[in-house]
């Protein structure tokens, strides 16, 4: 006989990282990171901001694991294949969740930018409807092929696309890059396109760039 599976609800504790204050900030960063990457650690890519007035808010994937066998160093990940639907729609109501208790309806300018593994979650989150946000910067990621591309055309309508990609980024090759274009032509979005002389990293000088912005 084979297993049956079940699916329930529970009360879930998970934590994020900020910097600076959010109810003065003239702008709010959501910044969600890549594989095997801790939000604490991730954030302090970011600390150049608050001199910016810029508050930054750092989600963690609600799923960590050892990075190298069964001790050491730790990381964390948004999703695998295995019953993925349901990561998706855990990581979307824990993303809103962090994004009402720091934020609530206080209306302000607000950037999304997901890196690597966090440029498809950033996505599917802004796709859920539930956060406001004026620019969304998609850095060494692409968008999820498996999006709804009519909807996504329409959330994006208005809205600013940054896409950051290193030169020498050992995950970027061509085949991705052409990807990469075929899916802003299914958005029908024309973002922003930045290249820097680096690997699969947050580049201080492009982040300057973006945050100046307008």
């Amino acid at each position: 006989m084979e297993p049956r599976e079940s699916t329930l609800r529970f009360e879930f504790n998970a934590r994020h990282f900020f910097l600076g204050d959010v109810t003065s900030a003239r702008e709010v960063w959501f910044v969600l990171h890549g594989y095997g990457q801790l939000a604490k650690y991730f954030i302090k890519k970011f600390s150049a901001l608050q001199e910016l007035g810029i508050c930054v808010i750092a989600p963690e994937g609600l799923s960590r694991f050892y990075l190298h066998g069964n001790h050491g160093r730790v990381g964390a990940t948004w999703m695998t294949s295995e019953n993925r639907l349901m990561d998706i729609q855990n990581y979307v109501a824990y993303l809103n969740a962090v994004c009402h208790h720091q934020i609530k309806d206080r209306p302000v300018k607000t950037t999304i930018l997901g890196f690597s593994q966090g440029a498809a979650t950033a996505m599917r989150w802004a796709m859920d409807g539930n956060v406001f946000f004026d620019r969304l910067v998609l850095w060494a990621g692409l968008f999820p092929p498996d999006i709804d591309f009519a909807k996504g055309a329409a959330l994006l309508h208005g809205k600013h696309v940054v896409e950051v990609l290193g030169k020498q980024d050992e995950f970027i090759n061509q085949e991705r890059v052409a990807e990469m274009h075929r899916l802003n032509t299914l958005l029908n979005i024309s973002p922003t396109i930045i290249q820097f002389e680096g690997k699969h990293e947050i580049d201080q000088q492009v982040l300057a760039q973006i945050a100046f912005m307008r």
